[in-house]
């Protein structure tokens, strides 16, 4: 693989459950400060003897895009005892045009079948935080990413 650009960085993760392993690789850039755009990902899912790999890839990008909407903004507050979000125009979820291209890879493995919906997501949150340190140097130490000052750019 060739070096990654200037203010780019990749964060790696990896999660064990429900007798699957999955990996998770996220590849962020960052050219202007609190400002991220998602380049790339990759999933890399053992969860045993496969019956059907489309579902197994389906499960694996909305997961994806379940956990990433969660890291990036999704956020319940509360106001005078009162949930202030309603609907989708305050509680945003990733848009198609902001979706890096994922790549999901399974395993081939003769063990037996493990779980596939949602093991994706527990990795998701600290390989967008390990690439976002990659390429900016800083830490974050808050979910969702807003609460740190980061926001998401538009895709490149």
């Amino acid at each position: 693989m060739d070096p990654l650009p200037k203010n780019h960085g990749l964060g790696l993760a990896i999660h064990k459950s429900f007798g699957s392993i999955v990996s998770t690789v996220i590849e962020v850039s960052s050219n202007a400060p609190g400002i991220i755009k998602l380049q790339k990902a990759w999933v890399v899912i053992d969860c045993g003897k496969v019956v059907n790999p489309d579902i197994v890839k389906a499960q694996m990008e909305g997961g994806f895009i379940f956990g990433l909407s969660a890291a990036l903004g999704e956020e319940i507050t509360l106001k005078d005892g009162r949930v202030e979000q309603s609907n989708f125009h305050d509680y945003q979820v990733i848009h198609m045009n902001q979706m890096p291209e994922v790549n999901v890879h399974i395993v081939d493995s003769n063990e037996l079948p493990g779980g596939i919906g949602e093991t994706v997501i527990p990795a998701l949150a600290p390989a967008l935080t390990n690439a976002i340190y990659a390429a900016t140097k800083k830490r974050i130490r808050r979910l969702p990413i807003t609460k740190e000052g980061f926001h998401l750019g538009e895709l490149i």
